[in-house]
């Protein structure tokens, strides 16, 4: 007998990756083919894919409108994808995994302290620079905000964003992906570092959203030699 259950992250539809591997080139074709392979999953193998509600799954239906797709992606989402809130009062998570993770962030914010300040240090060297080297006042300050300012703010937030983001919580989506799986014994489905390191701390099976439709067709692929009895069990064929 077999149960199968994953949780949807929002990367788990949306992601370039996940649209590739089903040949998919727009975001709503992608969205709209993992879900109609949701779909199949569902009602030939009991495979169930939920959804925290209402973070993930407002997520979700934010992407879908605000890049333009079809009502029939709405649907297939409130049809296919189970919503469930997560029990946030119940769930069991170690104390030493909060003292871990308040530990890690304090050591990522330091992190982007350090780039700030090399980037400050790295603006103020330029601007004297160009101090020197200009004719007039107003031609200092023009060239500064537009020549050096303004890439060096550039490199600074993409810096700062990975040293940040990368690798962490950074979301409350996130965490209620990981506390649904943990409540339901279920798999993540996600592309996103951070659920993937922190959904190993907490013992949840983790599944990368750009091989999870190839898993759902290799199901699916061999469902003429089993028998669908009910939520979740497949049964050999005698």
């Amino acid at each position: 007998m077999l149960r199968q259950r994953f949780i949807i992250d929002t990367t788990a539809l949306t992601d370039t990756q996940v649209r590739e591997s089903i040949g998919a080139t727009t975001l709503c074709d992608g969205m709209r083919g993992v879900l109609e392979l949701i779909a199949d999953a569902r009602l030939q193998l009991g495979i169930s894919c939920y959804v925290p509600f209402p973070s993930v799954y407002d997520e979700l239906h934010d992407f879908a409108k605000n890049n333009g797709c079809d009502s029939d992606v709405l649907a297939k989402i409130d049809t296919w994808l189970v919503k469930k809130t997560p029990d946030r009062y119940n769930v069991m998570i170690s104390s030493r995994m909060f003292h871990e993770y308040v530990s890690h962030m304090r050591e990522r914010i330091n992190k982007g302290m350090n780039i700030a300040e090399e980037a400050i240090l790295e603006a103020a060297r330029e601007c004297l620079f160009l101090t020197s080297e200009a004719k007039h006042k107003n031609d200092i300050e023009e060239q500064i905000e537009r020549e050096v300012i303004g890439k060096i703010v550039g490199k600074f937030r993409n810096k700062y964003r990975n040293a940040l983001r990368y690798g962490i919580l950074d979301s409350a989506p996130d965490i209620d992906v990981l506390l649904l799986a943990k409540e339901l014994d279920a798999a993540v489905v996600a592309s996103d570092f951070g659920i993937q390191k922190w959904a190993e701390q907490m013992g949840v099976r983790y599944v990368p959203a750009n091989t999870f439709p190839m898993m759902l067709k290799e199901y699916l692929k061999h469902t003429s030699n089993l028998e669908y009895r009910g939520e979740g069990e497949l049964f050999d064929k005698l």
